[in-house]
């Protein structure tokens, strides 16, 4: 049979042909851009309290703000021990592995792994200095880790902030020497991440830019404020005449002259998060020192001034974990600083080889630091592990 199209026909099979493309375009679309995230998602903003006499300025990247949903994700995340991209018990690891809460987020010298506070990777590789404690670190902005190699002010853009932190203990050897594509396929395969995500950042896709996000988000809220010390100055308790004597000597060059560095009560983050050569050594072989990222000769032999709250939790101490106690720490500031021409202007008795407290005033001045216990945030459930993970499953 002879077909005959005339040619308002032959337009309408032609639209017809257009609109089915054009159909087809847009199921393709959808199924492609299944997982992405929705441009018009918008997660729970958290606001974070700031208290009382202390700093307005957050560090929280316009990129990463935080979230209801990526904090509640992040602690999922900090200690989950499948952050390792590994279920073999002894090859889990996760933050919480080393940053145990009632230490601060620090491993303490009493660590049951950990032999003196040292810490070490899956691997079994020593981590090259001791930790630092994860406290109050929305006020960092000078830089992470005791040299400040990550920091917004260095010249590697793939470390600039608390994210990456996250990612270089990730892969490092000495931490969980994981391959993040393991990491991302082994959280995306665990019930309940998937709706996590989707509820943090808008997409059932588990990226490790949003395991990095979360993580960083949940450490951002870890604030300690409510030490003794803390109540003292707000007028609800009352310190001991010895405790008030070692405040007197931390707050005075003349006395222990502590407070340069790590400020008091005009400073409540008791750290100027600066860096320093407080008199430790003469010769400097580490290649990890804030030198080893400025280049410059007055930073030599230089590492982060660490808060003092929670300080008794959270040895051994200095960089490189040579003291053990509290005690001993004193015991070099009064009379084991050794000169070089490294030696931080702020080390004013280094010519005396410390400030040579008396027995008397050196147990005053621990009497102090001891008063910058916090013991609410040791114990925040805000804070803790969750007793199930998202798939229900315990560790």
């Amino acid at each position: 049979m002879l077909m005959i199209i005339n040619k308002s026909d032959s337009l309408v099979v032609s639209l017809r042909s257009i609109l089915y493309s054009l159909l087809g375009l847009v199921l393709l679309f959808q199924f492609s851009s299944c997982g992405e995230k929705d441009p018009t998602y918008k997660a729970t903003p958290y606001t974070l309290e700031i208290p009382s006499r202390f700093p307005t300025k957050l560090n929280i990247p316009s990129s990463n703000p935080l979230t209801v949903e990526g904090i509640a994700l992040g602690r999922f995340l900090f200690y989950d021990g499948r952050l390792s991209g590994r279920t073999n018990p002894d090859s889990m690891m996760s933050c919480g592995t080393c940053h145990l809460q009632e230490k601060s987020f620090e491993c303490g010298i009493d660590h049951p792994k950990f032999t003196g506070g040292k810490p070490f990777g899956i691997t079994g590789i020593k981590t090259p200095h001791v930790m630092l404690p994860l406290i109050n670190l929305v006020w960092n902005e000078s830089g992470y880790l005791w040299s400040g190699q990550v920091s917004e002010q260095g010249n590697d853009p793939n470390k600039r902030n608390i994210e990456d932190l996250v990612y270089m203990g990730v892969i490092a050897p000495h931490e969980m020497n994981a391959d993040t594509n393991r990491v991302k396929a082994m959280i995306q395969s665990i019930n309940g991440y998937p709706e996590l995500f989707e509820k943090a950042f808008g997409s059932r896709t588990v990226t490790f830019d949003g395991i990095a996000k979360a993580i960083a988000q949940f450490v951002r809220t870890l604030v300690s404020s409510n030490s003794r010390f803390d109540q003292y100055l707000r007028g609800e308790i009352q310190l001991s005449t010895q405790e008030l004597n070692g405040y007197v000597l931390f707050m005075t060059e003349d006395g222990a002259d502590c407070f340069h560095c790590h400020g008091g009560d005009g400073n409540p983050l008791f750290t100027t998060n600066l860096f320093y050569n407080n008199g430790k050594d003469t010769e400097f072989t580490d290649s990890r020192d804030r030198f080893s990222v400025t280049g410059d000769a007055s930073d030599i032999g230089a590492y982060k001034a660490t808060t003092l709250r929670n300080i008794e939790l959270t040895g051994p101490y200095m960089h490189d974990g040579r003291f053990n106690t509290l005690e001993e720490v004193i015991d070099f500031y009064s009379e084991g600083v050794q000169w070089s021409p490294y030696v931080h202007p702020l080390m004013h008795h280094v010519s005396d080889g410390g400030i040579h407290l008396l027995p008397s005033e050196k147990a005053d001045l621990i009497a102090f630091i001891k008063t910058l216990r916090d013991e609410s945030f040791l114990t925040n459930p805000a804070y803790s592990k969750p007793e199930n993970f998202p798939d229900g499953s315990s560790q």
